[in-house]
């Protein structure tokens, strides 16, 4: 009888074991997709909402991006800001349509999830089906080293926007003389071996973001972060829905 109750009892013990085993590994699980775990915050608004003239091409809501399916967290295509860079957004909007141009946004708030999802997918050397369109010159084992993707984002901040220029004479955007999301020196801003108007188009765009508050990144010509931005240390993690 007492062998027997012994039996029961580290039976139980085991499945207890065994079930909190399975539940440690599917947490575990679960963690490694980096899911949003925050809800937005008050002081941050959708663009669309806050500028209605603002054209969106969300890439990372679409399978047209560098890693070539939707990425974590973008559940909508919509672009968010907290509302102090969305203030100083709309003062360039203004700006730009008196001149004749929209602005049109790639990316803005992006959250954590997000990049970690971009931090999986280059670890993954093999995975290569997008490099003829956004990094054909640089080996995929390359891009942490050249800090092309990295851990932390200024656009998990809240206050850091991705975005070209439309002119609604010619119904196309401007020629700034490489696309969105290319990785390498054609990205920089001052990258001297394009045309004239390219690099006049560039800086377009640059001063009216600088007129306004924003400052730019050496490195990618369509990437600006608030200069005065209000979560300078804090990486969100809600959803874009």
């Amino acid at each position: 009888m007492k062998q027997l109750k012994t039996w029961k009892y580290l039976s139980t013990v085991c499945a207890s074991v065994c079930a909190t085993l399975f539940i440690v590994l599917a947490c575990a699980s679960d963690d490694s997709k980096s899911q949003p775990t925050e809800t937005m915050p008050d002081d941050f608004v959708v663009l669309a909402d806050f500028i209605p003239d603002i054209i969106q091409e969300i890439r990372y809501h679409s399978t047209y991006n560098f890693v070539g399916e939707r990425i974590v967290g973008y559940e909508e295509p919509k672009a968010i800001l907290t509302r102090k860079a969305a203030e100083a957004l709309k003062a360039v909007s203004d700006d730009m349509m008196a001149q004749g141009y929209r602005l049109k946004v790639y990316d803005a708030y992006r959250p954590q999830c997000a990049v970690d999802h971009f931090v999986r997918w280059a670890e993954d050397v093999n995975d290569t089906q997008m490099k003829a369109y956004f990094y054909p010159d640089v080996p995929k084992s390359e891009l942490f080293e050249r800090e092309y993707i990295m851990a932390r984002s200024g656009h998990t901040r809240g206050s850091t926007i991705d975005l070209t220029l439309f002119d609604m004479q010619t119904g196309k955007e401007l020629d700034m003389g490489g696309p969105f999301d290319w990785f390498g020196e054609l990205s920089h801003p001052d990258y001297e071996a394009i045309t004239a108007e390219q690099k006049a188009n560039r800086l377009i765009l640059r001063e009216a973001m600088l007129r306004h508050g924003f400052k730019p990144l050496d490195s990618e010509w369509w990437h600006f972060t608030l200069k005065d931005e209000p979560y300078p240390d804090t990486y969100f993690n809600f959803p874009i829905q």
